[in-house]
């Protein structure tokens, strides 16, 4: 069930990141000189490429993160803390199938910063 989960989310993802990268070529194609344009319009523009930007880091992210656990299917290790080794649990796994570690750890490195 995971692994058919977490494949679907890579396919999801790769679709994702080569429709933003094309949405980024035609926003870098369109800006052009910015000749003509108001401070609007190129500001719009900008806070668009930004966005899109950011959308694609983010799921370049996710996806990096999916391979990741995929690949901890492989080894044997999917679900397991990789920093106490302790299963990270039935419910945090369902709720976030990229985890890679348990709560208590997770709690840990989020505190620490």
């Amino acid at each position: 069930e995971a692994r058919t989960l977490l494949t679907s989310e890579t396919m999801r993802l790769r679709s994702e990141l080569e429709a933003s990268g094309a949405a980024l070529a035609g926003l870098m194609r369109d800006s052009g000189d910015g000749a003509g344009d108001d401070e609007a319009d190129t500001g719009t523009k900008n806070i668009t490429r930004e966005h899109e930007l950011s959308l694609a880091a983010n799921a370049q992210e996710m996806l990096e993160q999916t391979e990741r656990a995929l690949a901890r299917l492989e080894a044997g290790t999917y679900g397991l803390c990789e920093i106490c080794g302790k299963p990270i649990g039935k419910a945090r796994m369902q709720a976030f199938p990229r985890a890679t570690l348990c709560v208590e750890d997770k709690q840990k490195q989020e505190r620490r910063g």
